[in-house]
C-alpha cells in the first residue's frame, strides 16, 4: 500500500470514529437543555432526574469526542501538508474560528454546568447547558463550512500558486455547505433520539422506572418523528444541489453509466459493474424518476459516468451502496416512529417494539456514516472539487511513517471506543438516581 492509500484509510478511520461522538453531542445537548428547561418551568423532580441522567451520558460522550477530534485535525499537517499549504488560507481560517470561538465556549460552559449544580441558580444553570448546545452546533457550522468549501470551492482566487481567500462572505454563504449542515444537523437529532429511545426501551422491558423512561421514550419519539421527516425532505433538496454542482457524484449514486437525454430512469434494484462500465443487475426501473428527483422534470437530461474519463470518476460501487443504505434507513425511521406513536400509551405491553428500538440504536449512526461516505467518496478523485486532486495533496513522507501512525491511531481509537461503550453501557444500565425522600 502506498502513502496515498494509507493516508486516506487513516483519515477515513479517524473521521468515521470521531463521528460516533459528534451527532450524539449535537442532538443530545439540545434534548438535555429542553429537559432542564422543563424542570425550571415546572419544578417537577422527574425532569431534574432526566436532566442529570441523560446529561451524564452526554458528558461521557462529549469528553471522549474531544480526544478524537484533536487527533483528526493534526492529520492536516502530518498526512496532508500539501493540501494545507495549497488551501490553508481558506480552510485554516474556518477551523481556527471553530477552535477559538465555539470550542472554548462549549468547553467553558460545560464545566460550569457540570460543577455548578449547587453554585448557580436554576435559571443560570439551565442557561449554561443551552450555551453548550448552541456552541456545539456553531462548532459544527464552521467545520461543515470548511468541508462544504472542499465540495464547492467559492470565494477564492489563485495567487502565488495557491488558493487564497478573496471573499469571506461567499465562503460562509456557500449553499452547498449549508445544505450539508442542515442535513447533518437533522441527522444528529435522529442519532440522539434513537439513543434515548433505545436506552429507555431497555429499562421499560425490565419494568424499571416506568414513568421516568416512558416520559423519556416519548420525548425521543416526538423528536425522532419530526426530524425523520425533515432529514428526508432536506436530503432530497441537497441531492438536487449535488445534481447541479457535482453531476458525476449523482451518476455514481445511481450507477448511471450512459447519458439519458430524454429523462433518466431510477431502478429499485441494481448493482454496478465498474469493470465493464454497466450494471450487472437492473430491475424495476421507473422511467424519468431520476430526472424528476434531480431536476423536478421527468424529461431532464442526466449525464452518465461515461461522460468523464475513468480517472475522474468517483468509486461507483461504494458511493452507490452507501447512498442506498442511507436512503433505506431514512425510509425505515419514520415507520418505526409511527409504530411507536400508535403504541405510546401502552409501551410496556409492546415488547417486540421495545426490543426492536433497543437494537435500533446503531441504525442512525450507520445512516450518517453512509451519508458521509457518499459525500466524501463521491467527491473523489478531488480533495477540493475541481481544484486539487487527492493524489496531489498527500505529504511527502515515507510509507512506514504512515503505516506506524495508522496502526497507532487505530489502536488508540479502539481503546477509546471500548471505553465509550463500557462507560455508556454502565451508566445507562444503572439508570437515574433514586428519588429523594
Amino acid at each position: 500500500m502506498d502513502v496515498l492509500m494509507l493516508s486516506r484509510l487513516q483519515f477515513a478511520m479517524a473521521t468515521m470514529f470521531h463521528f460516533i461522538f459528534v451527532p450524539l453531542t449535537l442532538g443530545l445537548s439540545i434534548m438535555v437543555a429542553i429537559m432542564e428547561t422543563m424542570y425550571v418551568r415546572t419544578k417537577k423532580d422527574i425532569y431534574l432526574r432526566m436532566t442529570k441522567f441523560w446529561g451524564k451520558l452526554f458528558v461521557i460522550n462529549f469528553v471522549l469526542g474531544i480526544v478524537t477530534g484533536i487527533t483528526l485535525e493534526f492529520q492536516f499537517g502530518t498526512n496532508w501538508s500539501r493540501y494545507s499549504e495549497y488551501v490553508g488560507d481558506i480552510f485554516g481560517s474556518l477551523l481556527a474560528i471553530e477552535a477559538t470561538v465555539a470550542f472554548f465556549m462549549e468547553s467553558t460552559f460545560l464545566a460550569a454546568w457540570i460543577f455548578g449544580w449547587k453554585k448557580l441558580s436554576p435559571k443560570m444553570h439551565a442557561a449554561c447547558i443551552w450555551i453548550v448546545a448552541i456552541a456545539s452546533n456553531i462548532s459544527a457550522v464552521w467545520i461543515i463550512l470548511a468541508n462544504g468549501w472542499m465540495q464547492n470551492p467559492v470565494g477564492y482566487v489563485m495567487r502565488n500558486g495557491r488558493a487564497e481567500l478573496e471573499s469571506f462572505t461567499e465562503v460562509i454563504t456557500n449553499p452547498f455547505a449549508w445544505g450539508q449542515f442542515f442535513h447533518n444537523g437533522f441527522a444528529a437529532f435522529m442519532v440522539a433520539s434513537f439513543f434515548v429511545m433505545g436506552i429507555s426501551a431497555y429499562h421499560l422491558l425490565r419494568k424499571n422506572e416506568v414513568e421516568f423512561f416512558s416520559k423519556s421514550f416519548k420525548m425521543g419519539l416526538i423528536v425522532a418523528f419530526i426530524f425523520s421527516i425533515l432529514v428526508a425532505a432536506q436530503g432530497h433538496h441537497h441531492a438536487q444541489t449535488v445534481a447541479k454542482m457535482q453531476p458525476e457524484k449523482l451518476a455514481a449514486m445511481e450507477a448511471l453509466w450512459d447519458t439519458a437525454e430524454d429523462g433518466a430512469p431510477m431502478y429499485l434494484l441494481a448493482m454496478p459493474d465498474e469493470k465493464n462500465e454497466k450494471n450487472a443487475i437492473e430491475f424495476l426501473g421507473i422511467p424519468g424518476a431520476l430526472s424528476f428527483l434531480a431536476f423536478n422534470d421527468f424529461n431532464a437530461p442526466v449525464k452518465g459516468l461515461k461522460e468523464w474519463p475513468k480517472e475522474d470518476r468517483p468509486p461507483v460501487t461504494i458511493t452507490f451502496l452507501a447512498f442506498r443504505i442511507m436512503v433505506g434507513l431514512g425510509t425505515l425511521f419514520p415507520l418505526l416512529c409511527i409504530w411507536g406513536w400508535k403504541n405510546r400509551k401502552k409501551l410496556t405491553e409492546n415488547k417486540l417494539y421495545l426490543r426492536i428500538m433497543l437494537f435500533a440504536i446503531p441504525l442512525p449512526y450507520i445512516a450518517t456514516w453512509a451519508g458521509w461516505a457518499v459525500a466524501e467518496v463521491g467527491r473523489q478523485p478531488w480533495i477540493v472539487y475541481g481544484i486539487m486532486k487527492t493524489s496531489d495533496a498527500v505529504s511527502p513522507i515515507a510509507t512506514s511513517q504512515v503505516a506506524f501512525s495508522f496502526i497507532a491511531l487505530t489502536t488508540l481509537y479502539t481503546l477509546l471506543g471500548a471505553c465509550e461503550i463500557y462507560l455508556l453501557a454502565k451508566f445507562a444500565r444503572k439508570g437515574p438516581e433514586p428519588t429523594k425522600a
